[in-house]
């Protein structure tokens, strides 16, 4: 439950009050006083409680709900956002990823087509520029709720029918034989343009994290290409690192 008395927050401080009150709520997440799906007091009785005005408590909110710490659900309230944490070394898709989580998975499609390859495509899927892919371009949502934008190129070959895509694009290659079982994964810190703002509801220029995938068949095939941005929001990739030894079982030393 969130704790904030009237004393925490310093009226002479250069630092403005909505940005204290702000802080002091962020403190108390890292700290776990509040959790993840815990709501928060209303703008009413946080104002009452810690004698600063609606207005004030507003703009610290907003603050926070920009920055992803809080979610705002239409006449229910305001709530401490979910992340989702994933290993950068787990080859699964998104569907898997959100059930094994508890969350509902689903798909906003953008596009979904046929076409020739281009360079970057075909260099990625080892294609000729003659031999056809499908590109298929979907918001990928958790509980409603958009998490990535995802733009997968698949050869043709491997998947006769767009129509066999469900959910799961995973699940579509399964059913052909077709899964990857390794995959290569590139990721960038990058700022959301204008149109993936608007389907990932996130503000221009908001931190995203673009991820650049090839997945293999065991007899090392590409079968996807898939480029995502992911709100950084909300997304979490979780990597283990071990100690670097030599072949003969010594520890490397380092900086």
């Amino acid at each position: 439950m969130l704790r904030i008395t009237k004393g925490q927050l310093i009226e002479a401080s250069p630092t403005p009050l909505y940005l204290q009150l702000a802080e002091l709520i962020r403190a108390q997440v890292r700290d776990g006083a509040i959790k993840t799906g815990d709501a928060l007091p209303s703008e009413r009785e946080l104002s009452d409680a810690i004698g600063i005005s609606r207005v004030t408590v507003r703009k610290s909110l907003d603050v926070l709900l920009r920055e992803g710490l809080l979610s705002r659900k239409h006449g229910s309230g305001t709530y401490i956002a979910p992340r989702i944490e994933q290993p950068a070394a787990l080859l699964a898709g998104f569907s898997a990823d959100m059930a094994i989580r508890g969350h509902a998975a689903g798909s906003i499609w953008v596009e979904k087509a046929t076409g020739l390859p281009t360079p970057d495509e075909a260099m990625a899927l080892a294609l000729s520029l003659d031999q056809p892919v499908h590109r298929l371009t979907r918001v990928r949502t958790a509980d409603d709720e958009p998490l990535a934008i995802e733009r997968a190129v698949i050869p043709a070959r491997h998947l006769p029918s767009l129509d066999e895509v469900g959910i799961s694009l995973y699940a579509a290659l399964e059913a052909r034989g077709a899964k990857p079982v390794r995959g290569l994964q590139r990721l960038q810190a990058s700022l959301a343009t204008a149109p993936e703002a608007k389907l990932l509801s996130v503000p221009v220029g908001a931190a995203i994290l673009r991820i650049e995938r090839r997945g293999f068949l065991p007899n090392g095939t590409p079968v996807e290409f898939t480029r995502s941005a992911y709100r950084g929001d909300r997304y979490d990739f979780v990597v283990e690192v071990r100690e670097l030894r030599s072949e003969g079982g010594k520890v490397e030393s380092g900086t």
